[in-house]
Parts: structure tokens; sequence; C-alpha cells
């Protein structure tokens, strides 16, 4: 990232799990570069406590509530976006949470259900706002965790994680999560609207809450600060220098290489279509 960050006047973006940890520091740093941001967040009073202070320096953020686990709430969120009539130039698919054994509202795999097919929905309601705000870029919150992930059983997705600390289905969540960045790009070539999947490092976060306070304690133990976390995330939703490229992988602020199984372009079509049937897009 260039040493003085560019201007963002006049450019909106709507960061999901914006109340705390690296979309918090994200839609903060965003702000106080003169963007207009939505605070995506499923608690609205969090949302508030966030966006109070910074709309007291100046800065234009409005909290809208958003629920990743509830596909009628991502319809909601959606619609209300819509409703203001603004074209989206950055949408930061960020919130996301590890070590559940529970289902969604929907009843899908709770951590496929927010890390994935949440975000595939809300990005998928909001192409319109997307294309009209090219060049406009989604940026998905992967982690280097996809590595672990040897593929996707899609029947195991309508059930409870089948591993004792739902780290085996985080995996597949954050493949779930290249592999959309993967097709979004090959999907909407030529609309202005480029995709990014980054690994943010491994942070203390909130991402870690449902995960046994043991076994919290030991993975957070030697993680880095969600400002540091959030640098990525920054670099991919605006350095000039990523215009125009799309579908790639990025860790500390530099393009990588993911999985293997992260490049298979059948299953990345396969997951997009899939995705489309569980939330509702396609019968």
């Amino acid at each position: 990232m260039s040493e003085k960050p560019h201007d963002l006047t006049g450019r909106t973006f709507l960061v999901t799990g914006a109340n705390s940890g690296i979309g918090q520091i994200t839609a903060t740093r965003l702000a106080e570069r003169g963007a207009q941001v939505f605070l995506g967040c499923r608690d609205g009073a969090k949302g508030e406590a966030v966006a109070a202070p910074l709309r007291a320096a100046g800065a234009r953020v409005e909290v809208l509530p958003l629920d990743l686990a509830d596909l009628a709430s991502v319809r909601q969120a959606a619609a209300t976006f819509v409703a203001r009539g603004l074209p989206l130039h950055g949408l930061i698919n960020n919130a996301g949470l590890a070590g559940t054994r529970a289902l969604t509202r929907d009843g899908f795999e709770l951590t496929f259900g927010v890390n994935h097919l949440g975000h595939f929905l809300l990005t998928r309601l909001l192409e319109a706002r997307l294309r009209e705000g090219a060049p406009a870029r989604v940026v998905n919150i992967s982690s280097q965790a996809h590595r672990s992930a040897k593929g996707i059983d899609f029947t195991a997705l309508r059930e409870p994680a089948r591993s004792r600390t739902g780290l085996r289905e985080y995996a597949v969540s954050k493949l779930a999560n290249v592999l959309f960045t993967r097709e979004l790009a090959r999907r909407w070539a030529g609309s202005g609207v480029t995709a990014y999947a980054l690994h943010p490092g491994v942070v203390a976060t909130g991402i870690w809450r449902r995960l046994p306070g043991p076994l919290r304690w030991l993975v957070t133990r030697f993680m880095i600060t969600p400002e540091e976390g959030a640098r990525t995330t920054i670099f991919c939703a605006t350095a000039p220098e990523l215009a125009g490229v799309s579908g790639r992988y990025y860790d500390h602020q530099r393009e990588s290489t993911p999985s293997q199984v992260a490049q298979d372009d059948a299953l990345a079509a396969r997951l997009w279509d899939e995705s489309d049937k569980m939330v509702g897009l396609l019968p």
C-alpha cells in the first residue's frame, strides 16, 4: 500500500461484521479516508457504538442490520441498501465465526452458512449496485485454513459440524471463500467488478468466541492484532495497483497461490450453482 493512502471521498463501502475485530478496523479506516461506510452488523447496539464516535468526527457511517445466519435478514439488508439508491464501490465480506456445532435459521451448517452462504447471497443481491459503482470490488476474507480442506462434502452442509471442534468445517468454509472469489471473477468478467480473496493473518478476534475456553486461549495466544489483520483487507479493497485484477488470493498484501483444491474451476462452478439453490435463487 502507498505511504499516503488515497482519498476515498465519493466512494461507498459495505463491511460485514463491522462492529468488532478486523471489520471494525476496516470500516474505521475507510471512513477516515472519506468513504461512506455501511456497517453490516448482527448486533445493532454494538454497531452504533462503533458508528457514534466516527460520526462525531465527521465520518459518514450507517449501521445496516444484518444476520448472516438468517437468509431473510440478508435479503432485508440487501433490500435496505438497494432502496438507498447508492452505487456500491466496495463490498467487504468480512464477518465470520469458527468452532461451531449448530445450524443456521435456514438449516445449514452454521460456519458454512455464515462464512460463505450468507455472503454469497448478499453479493448476488447487490450485484446491480456493484455494477453501477464500477470500478467496484468484492473482497472475501478467507484464511490459510482453507489449505487443510480437501474438498466440499455438499451432503454435510445441511447438518451440524461433524468434527468435535468445528475447525474442519471452518476450513471448508474458507475454501468456499476462495472458490467463490474465483468463480465470481469468471462470471462477472468485463463488468468492472473485481473480486479478491485473502488471508488476513491469524488474528485474535471474536471469530473464535464459540471455541471452548481453554482451546480459545491456546489458539489466540500468539495471534496478531485486528489492526495488523486489517491491512491486507484494506489493500485489496483500495490499492490502485490492483485495479482490473480479479480472482486472485492475497497474503500479507501480496498475491499468493491458494491450495490446489481452491484452483479447481469445476468445483468453483459447482459451489456457485449449489449455493444458488441453497439460497433460493434457483429452484
